[in-house]
């Protein structure tokens, strides 16, 4: 991860000062924000490969932030919230953060936390073209290791990491109910909080982005009662 920048969007200055210097001493390059308008400025400039952006901001908050960077690009977003509220946190989600943490917070998972997104967003584009999986099902290709998902037709399907790694669970493992658990810990591993609700969150995007209509019999991915969930979808390698 050395030589990675991370985009440090925090209004409280010391947070931002320790933050800041910890991730420099772990090969981070590191920009500072303390609002949208500061943040604005940086991004101006340069384009990170990872924002931590603080749910409680002045001015514009987090979650309008949130969506703003979303639609400009797939840097990844890690936000960080002092409210005790599930829906905050889920809303964040919606709008497309790959993860989240509560304050306070040990600046080593943070860290963990980051390193975690920043592998799944990294793309190795040194892979010869005839190497890449590609994986077909109901008028779509997963390409596993570009990373990106279009339609037959070539039309890209903008999605976050986390929703990435969720359907490459599922389309790797068609017509098997898969549990929460084993979800949680492939997409997200031990950073993952007892009943967290980031796969029933990625799963309701990804069926309003996929469009369950695209799949002639019923739903893509389809609700296994007390089971989990299960992808319904013919897969055939390409």
């Amino acid at each position: 991860m050395i030589g990675k920048r991370i985009l440090l969007v925090e209004d409280d200055p010391e947070i931002r000062a320790l933050l800041s210097t910890f991730l420099e001493r772990e090969g981070f390059a590191v920009d500072v924000a303390e609002g949208g308008k500061a943040m604005d400025e940086v991004l101006g400039q340069r384009t990170p490969d990872l924002v931590v952006l603080d749910l409680m901001l002045p001015g514009e908050d987090g979650l309008s932030i949130c969506r703003r960077l979303r639609a400009q690009g797939r840097m990844g977003i890690l936000m960080l919230t002092a409210k005790d509220d599930d829906v905050d946190r889920i809303v964040g989600l919606e709008l497309g953060a790959d993860d989240y943490m509560g304050k306070p917070f040990n600046p080593r998972e943070l860290l963990a936390r980051a390193r975690a997104i920043l592998r799944r967003t990294l793309n190795d584009e040194s892979m010869p073209q005839l190497q890449r999986r590609r994986l077909a099902f109901s008028g779509f290709i997963l390409d596993l290791d570009a990373r990106m998902v279009t339609t037959t037709a070539g039309e890209r399907i903008a999605l976050t990491t986390t929703e990435f790694e969720l359907l490459a669970c599922f389309v790797e493992r068609p017509q098997r109910v898969l549990s929460r658990d084993q979800l949680l810990d492939w997409t997200r591993g031990r950073s993952a909080a007892p009943y967290d609700r980031t796969i029933d969150v990625s799963v309701s995007r990804l069926r309003r982005k996929l469009g369950d209509a695209a799949n002639p019999s019923g739903e893509l991915i389809t609700t296994v009662r007390n089971g989990g969930y299960l992808f319904a979808a013919e897969v055939k390698a390409l």
